[in-house]
């Protein structure tokens, strides 16, 4: 399938719909969903025989013809966001999910529609207010959440999820990321700062379940408070302080260039005091890991911006993140020195 046919989709999820809500129920509306770049995820709605809506879902499917492993392998987030909501995060149940293609023709997950908006840093919707007081509550609600999901016991919650990633694992992912570099003086500096992380590597992490991509874009308000957590697609068991980090990254104005600075009307100290005050287990060695953080943002966009200026995946937002890469390798090299 090389484009996405939302119509095909939505008869396909027929025959699961009718069983749960009876007879008439079909999905409507099916369509991208409108915040950030979550890859394939889709927003709809169950109606009855007579156009009334039922309910709301998302679904996120796996990419069509490709390996399923790590963030492509959509399925292994079903165990996960299950334990998870049980636990009474503000994350998703999941109802539905399959890891073969038989119903869709690629491995899938559906979840229940969370209320509200993420918190999108640099053009937040017009729900969300611009007083500094309310975004410096956004962040700090953030940071709290952090600290609960580093708390859970994964040897209770997630004992055969997935095993350990050590940290050298994960540093070795990012000089094959880095090499896309189109600006030699990008590669150079990355190359730079990842031997400087290489050399500097905390030996004895906290270990627990990792988001990946902890930032305020991916966490959901409802009425000014959390609603939800969001986009799963990179957790790992591994180390903690690789969530706060890339949190610190987010907040941190020298890593952005002055053209696209994020909305953090809050200090870094702040933040690391309410992940602390939540209890939160892995505030040790934050120099390190915010600088492994601008290492894997700046590969990240490295590759993205190529992807972007070739042609083969268009997404103007790597334009704008283009300037951002010099200084936040500088930046990283800079909290290691």
């Amino acid at each position: 399938m090389s484009s996405i046919d939302t119509d095909d989709i939505a008869r396909r999820l027929q025959p699961l719909l009718v069983a749960e809500f009876g007879t008439g129920a079909q999905a409507t509306g099916l369509a991208t969903m409108a915040d950030g770049h979550a890859g394939l995820t889709f927003g709809f709605d169950v109606t009855d025989a007579n156009g009334r809506q039922l309910k709301s879902y998302v679904i996120k499917l796996a990419p069509f013809g490709v390996v399923r492993r790590g963030n492509t392998d959509v399925y292994r987030q079903a165990p996960l966001l299950r334990s998870l909501h049980q636990l009474g995060l503000p994350v998703p149940a999941v109802p539905w999910a399959s890891a073969d293609e038989d119903l869709l023709g690629t491995p899938f997950i559906i979840m229940e529609k969370l209320p509200g908006r993420v918190f999108l840093l640099w053009e937040p919707h017009a729900q969300f207010s611009r007083e500094s007081a309310a975004i410096s509550g956004y962040w700090r609600q953030c940071a709290e959440l952090l600290a609960k999901v580093h708390r859970i016991d994964i040897d209770t919650a997630l004992p055969d999820w997935e095993a350990p990633r050590g940290l050298a694992e994960e540093l070795a992912i990012w000089p094959g990321v880095l090499k896309h570099a189109q600006d030699p003086a990008w590669l150079a500096a990355g190359t730079r700062l990842g031997e400087q992380l290489m050399a500097q590597m905390p030996a004895t992490p906290h270990i627990g379940l990792v988001h990946g991509d902890f930032q305020p874009g991916n966490v959901m308000f409802d009425g000014g408070r959390v609603s939800g957590l969001i986009d799963w697609e990179i957790s790992l068991i591994g180390a903690q302080g690789l969530d706060l980090g890339w949190l610190l990254l987010f907040s941190d104005p020298a890593a952005w260039d002055a053209s696209f600075q994020p909305l953090v009307p809050v200090s870094q100290t702040a933040l690391i005091e309410a992940y602390c005050e939540a209890d939160g287990p892995a505030a040790a060695d934050l120099h390190w890991f915010q600088a492994m953080a601008h290492y894997r943002m700046g590969a990240i966009a490295c590759l993205n911006v190529k992807l972007h200026r070739t042609g083969k995946r268009h997404d103007p937002l790597w334009d704008r993140f283009a300037s951002s890469i010099a200084p936040m390798f500088a930046r990283g090299s800079a909290l290691l020195a």
